[in-house]
C-alpha cells in the first residue's frame, strides 16, 4: 500500500554516428533513458510524498564525460543527471533524490574487444570490472542509508573517472 523506494533502471545503450542518426533512435534513446523516469516519477509521486521516499536514477558516468560514438547516449544520460538534481529540489523535503553512475559493470553485448576491454580496466584505479551488486549496494545506501542526502550521483566505477 506503500511507496518507499522507486529505481529508474530501464535504459537503452547503442552507439550512434552524429550526422547520421536517425529520429528513431534519438526518439529511442530520449524515451528510455530519459522521459521514462520523468514521468514514472511523476506518476507515481503522490504515494512517493506519502511515504517520503526516494528515488534512485541510474545515471553513467558519461553523463559528465562523453563517450566517443555515442552522443545521444550520452545526451540522455546527461539529462537524466539534471533531472536528479531538479527533482531533489522541486520534490524536497518530501521525496529525496539520487542518482548512481557506473562504469564498467557489465560489458555491452556486442562492441569492444578483449583489447578495448583491458584498456578501458588499465584506467580505472581498482584495475577491474564491477560487479551488478557494487550498484544495488550503492542504490541501497542511498535509499535506505543517507537520509540527509539528496541531488547527488554517487560514481560506481573503480575510480574510472579519476582518469578518463
Amino acid at each position: 500500500p506503500r511507496l518507499d523506494i522507486l529505481v529508474n533502471n530501464a535504459s537503452r545503450f547503442y552507439p550512434n554516428e552524429v550526422g547520421a542518426t536517425p529520429a528513431w533512435q534519438w526518439d529511442d534513446l530520449i524515451s528510455s533513458n530519459l522521459r521514462g523516469p520523468y514521468f514514472l516519477v511523476e506518476a507515481l509521486l503522490p504515494q512517493l510524498r506519502t511515504a517520503g521516499g526516494s528515488v534512485i536514477n541510474i545515471v553513467d558516468i558519461h553523463a559528465d564525460r562523453p563517450m566517443p560514438n555515442h552522443a545521444v547516449y550520452n545526451i540522455s544520460k546527461a539529462g537524466l543527471a539534471m533531472m536528479t538534481r531538479t527533482l531533489a529540489w522541486e520534490l524536497g523535503p518530501a521525496v529525496r533524490v539520487n542518482g548512481v553512475a557506473p562504469g564498467a559493470i557489465l560489458w555491452p553485448e556486442s562492441g569492444a574487444d578483449d583489447a578495448a576491454k583491458q584498456a578501458i580496466l588499465d584506467r580505472t584505479a581498482l584495475g577491474r570490472v564491477g560487479a551488478a551488486s557494487d550498484i544495488a549496494s550503492a542504490v541501497a545506501y542511498l535509499a535506505l542509508d543517507a537520509p540527509y542526502v539528496t541531488g547527488q550521483i554517487l560514481a560506481v566505477d573503480g575510480g574510472r573517472t579519476l582518469n578518463m
